[in-house]
């Protein structure tokens, strides 16, 4: 019976055992999708919501390629209903929108009974997509943020901070160089009792210089230790660390 069923190439006699082993297997190839998707993304932000959709995608391509079956008709009728409806997601992840074509082609392959076809590509997908995560161009980009600190002009601690970012960093680069003026009032000397002080009409200009680095760290989770080395370094004024990370993996 499943030498009949895998061997079956149309839809238009498919009986109820093939079609509900169609959606089964559809199922259960985007979900070895979705491992290999939690796997290789181990230590990035990953939406839930995206996960399920990736899993349930493939049912949904199936039931349609079999839906449409090999019907002209029903093919255009189906791509105008298709067209009505918008999607608002945007997948700004390029690994992101693989996986969800990998999931539908899947469900599609399954949907025209290519069972071949969806076991053999799904597997190979997914080893091909765990040997590149150990790749050396696998998270390249990640971990990447801007480190802006303040210091007086005066003060040269960029040497320190350098050191640093070498020990934290797999590389950084100077990304801005900003010398900021502000004015400070002070007080003079003493006059009499009655006014002890006056205000110098002459006010003092405080410079500092502001730079912002942009850096790929090694760990994000040493991003707290890194902070505390810096701010403990007696001319740093402010500092601020951002992590250029998008939505979780949308």
């Amino acid at each position: 019976m499943f030498d009949a069923i895998f061997s079956q190439n149309s839809s238009e006699q498919a009986t109820s055992t093939s079609i509900i082993i169609a959606v089964v297997c559809s199922f259960f190839l985007s979900s070895l999708i979705v491992l290999t998707y939690e796997f290789t993304h181990r230590n990035k932000p990953k939406s839930a919501n995206f996960m399920i959709a990736m899993a349930l995608i493939s049912i949904v391509a199936a039931t349609v390629m079999q839906a449409v079956g090999d019907s002209l008709a029903r093919g255009l009728g189906m791509l105008g209903a298709l067209a009505i409806i918008r999607f608002r997601t945007n997948l700004d992840n390029p690994v992101s929108i693989t996986y969800m074509f990998a999931s539908l082609a899947v469900g599609i392959s399954c949907g025209v009974f290519g069972f071949t076809i969806a076991f053999a590509g799904t597997f190979t997908f997914c080893i091909a997509a765990i040997l590149l995560r150990f790749s050396p161009f696998w998270g390249t980009e990640e971990f990447r943020g801007n480190l802006r600190i303040n210091l007086d002009l005066k003060d040269s601690a960029e040497e320190e901070v350098e050191k640093l970012l070498r020990q934290f960093c797999k590389r950084f680069k100077i990304d801005q160089f900003r010398i900021n003026s502000s004015e400070q009032q002070t007080q003079g000397e003493e006059e009499n009792d009655d006014a002890p002080f006056r205000i110098s009409s002459n006010p003092v200009m405080d410079h500092n210089k502001e730079i912002t680095y942009h850096i790929w760290m090694k760990d994000q989770a040493e991003a707290p230790r890194l902070m505390e080395m810096i701010y403990a370094l007696p001319a740093i004024k402010n500092a601020r660390l951002r992590f250029s990370v998008p939505n979780p993996d949308l």
